[in-house]
């Protein structure tokens, strides 16, 4: 059961009971008090646990007079420029509570730990590019194989199908004519800024630096369009992903509590960012 992607006004959400929540994707800034109260509205129908938004920053204190928290911000987010916050309500008083905080700090502690240390080359048996539509079946089926559940059907091919159409990009590390890892830049044009997201690597292939290998391939294409910053939404748990981005020169902003549905669990999730246009 995936959760359905819907447009309110010219904004766009993301709701239902495989996240157990609403999300506000994008928000057209002149929805905002109309949308507000749907968004309540919605929750209260559905009896979804957790409302989370991203939104410029100046409509901080109006969400919080609205009972939201913000639990993140990422510098710049929108044309270099304005900062967005993720502001988030909490409908149910067990969401909000993250009941492996020890283990997320530890994985925190040591990601920072490793900040800015230095990245190798590609190994030469391994190549990166960009991936096609003629790798779509590749791509579903590495995916398939490494997530139990994730938020978005990216073991779909004709979501990958349609999403490479629309506005993100996929990419590959090969060996030979194989997939062996996946990741994905998901831009935003009219903001200039990109989620790096959708990591997957093959179990025989994990702990080769490949996530480093594609983070770095990402980086060059989105400087290459223009992209002014990038940030990640990244499982609070994982000590790879985490410590990846902190590798890579990206910044903690942030932390979504009991936020998204990931290899069969409702999961906390840490946000990195870094911009570009000082590179």
């Amino acid at each position: 059961m995936k959760d359905t992607i819907e447009k309110i006004g010219n904004s766009i959400i993301q709701h239902g009971r495989y996240n157990d929540r609403i999300y506000l994707m994008k928000l057209d800034p002149e929805d905002i008090h109309s949308l507000l109260d749907k968004l309540d509205a919605l929750a209260e129908k559905e009896s979804y646990s957790k409302i989370f938004t991203k939104v410029p920053e100046y409509f901080k204190e109006l969400l919080c007079d609205r009972n939201y928290l913000c639990e993140a911000a990422i510098p710049q987010y929108y044309d270099g420029k304005e900062n967005a916050v993720i502001m988030s309500k909490f409908l149910d008083d067990k969401r909000s509570i993250d009941c492996l905080n020890e283990r997320h700090e530890n994985v925190l502690t040591t990601a920072l730990s490793k900040r800015n240390d230095q990245q190798s080359n590609v190994p030469s048996e391994y190549s990166i590019r960009i991936c096609d539509k003629s790798d779509i079946s590749q791509m579903a089926d590495l995916y398939n194989k490494t997530f139990e559940t994730y938020p978005f059907p990216i073991h779909d091919p004709d979501y990958l199908l349609k999403t490479i159409e629309d506005n993100v990009v996929y990419f590959g590390a090969f060996k030979e004519d194989q997939i062996i890892a996946l990741s994905s830049s998901e831009i935003e044009y009219g903001h200039l800024n990109v989620e790096m997201t959708d990591f997957a690597t093959l179990p025989e292939f994990r702990g080769k630096g490949l996530s480093s290998y594609l983070l770095g391939k990402m980086e060059d294409e989105m400087k290459a369009k223009g992209i002014k910053t990038a940030y990640t939404i990244a499982r609070a748990s994982s000590y790879g992903m985490n410590i990846v981005f902190a590798k890579c020169g990206y910044e903690y902003c942030g932390r979504l509590v009991n936020n998204t549905n990931i290899s069969g669990n409702i999961e906390s999730m840490n946000i990195w960012y870094r911009t570009f246009q000082t590179d």
